[in-house]
């Protein structure tokens, strides 16, 4: 029987917590591409959106590998096939055809002067031949597009291909194999071994786009995970050597950050030949060595059960469907207010927050909510201690900004 990881249950949690964040922040980053923009942008928030877009959707699959691996050491190819089906792909739909579409109305009525109604263009939404969205069809079905619950479809098409691989991976004892690479070579394998397959898979594998990369490289952060995922030896080292791990990070960063300023915005062509090859690896060592550091201190500390971590783990899922039409429709309505970055900024924060927490709790106490919302356990009769302790969590996430408002 495997022992349960709180760890990883925690990392789950403010992983995505992290990536809300990370979208609101996107409304207001200067220079870079998103559904929505604010009037109000920060070209600063540049050096903050880049420290954790390097490990946030690394971390989130990694981690995602490990629960894969869970879950096929617990039931069937078959069973294990139909839960991460049901799982994955229901929400996907209700998300794409219900909770997606209000994004693109907003992107429209800013970019297209749409004059329609909600209501209206949520009709015309339904049209695939509309000649509305001749401009929008980048999607899964012409304009219906999946936007930030890609991960959803990713997910679901990695768990179907360990299918084939998990079969091969028992036959040929690779767990234990793995076993002596950790001794062998100790923490040094333990950083650099990932790093190499990471590398050998860019360079040689990996698709040209930009979504490609993307894609692959969860793909390979996902298998780490699953190979990793209950690896007594190699743990040991992530968590014994977690000080150098977070050294090598922040180094990285700074090196990154001064890279980024001086170079990377201001090049006209794209690195070829050694010098891409040279620049992937070590934005690669970057990735893989935040991961490393996180896993390492929370395995150290957050490898514990909790009320409110067991609130917060079911609540995880619906907050994750609905955080982004929430954010960008907010922005959206707040904008004619006029009430200045900082203000706008902590509004859609709150609005965020708390229709996160309200649509989680009107999900649970509703049925047919529960599958389309990714609400799988029976958490009808809620527990007012742990509903208190996740108030209270969220509550000091909202004074905590305003406070520095105040201070500043």
């Amino acid at each position: 029987m495997q022992q349960r990881r709180y760890d990883l249950d925690w990392l789950r949690v403010l992983a995505f917590g992290v990536l809300i964040f990370y979208h609101i922040g996107m409304l207001y980053v200067a220079d870079w591409g998103f559904h929505y923009k604010s009037q109000y942008q920060s070209e600063v928030l540049q050096y903050f959106m880049i420290l954790v877009n390097r490990w946030r959707l690394p971390l989130l699959f990694f981690i995602s590998g490990v629960a894969s691996h869970y879950l096929l050491h617990k039931y069937s190819l078959f069973d294990y096939a139909k839960k991460r089906t049901w799982r994955l792909l229901l929400p996907l739909l209700f998300g794409v055809l219900v909770i997606v579409p209000p994004q693109l109305f907003v992107e429209m009525t800013t970019n297209e002067n749409l004059t329609l109604s909600y209501w209206q263009f949520y009709q015309a939404f339904f049209d695939l031949q509309h000649p509305l969205f001749i401009n929008y069809q980048s999607g899964i079905l012409p304009h219906m597009d999946v936007n930030h619950l890609w991960y959803l479809r990713e997910l679901w098409c990695f768990s179907i291909i360990l299918l084939f691989i998990h079969p091969v991976y028992v036959w040929l004892n690779v767990s234990t194999s793995m076993d002596r690479v950790w001794l062998k070579l100790g923490f040094l394998g333990v950083l650099f071994v990932p790093v190499m397959f990471l590398s050998v898979a860019a360079i040689g594998f990996f698709p040209t786009s930009s979504e490609g990369i993307r894609i692959a490289q969860g793909f390979c952060f996902f298998l780490l995970g699953y190979v990793i995922w209950q690896n007594k030896i190699c743990w040991a080292f992530i968590q014994d050597y977690r000080r150098w791990s977070l050294v090598l990070a922040v180094i990285s960063y700074l090196c990154l950050i001064i890279y980024y300023q001086f170079y990377l915005v201001t090049r006209i062509e794209s690195l070829t030949g050694f010098y891409a090859a040279l620049e992937t690896i070590l934005l690669l060592v970057n990735r893989w060595v935040w991961v490393l550091a996180i896993l390492g201190y929370a395995n150290a500390y957050l490898n514990r059960p909790s009320a409110l971590l067991t609130y917060l783990a079911d609540a995880v899922y619906p907050s994750y469907l609905i955080h982004q039409t929430v954010l960008i429709v907010a922005a959206f309505c707040l904008a004619p207010l006029l009430l200045g970055g900082m203000i706008e900024s902590i509004t859609v924060i709150v609005i965020t927050v708390l229709s996160c927490l309200i649509t989680y709790e009107l999900a649970r106490r509703i049925s047919i909510l529960k599958p389309l919302m990714g609400i799988s356990k029976d958490t009808n009769k809620p527990n007012p201690a742990i509903l208190n302790n996740a108030c209270s969590a969220f509550a000091w996430l909202l004074i905590l900004p305003l406070g520095l408002l105040i201070i500043s």
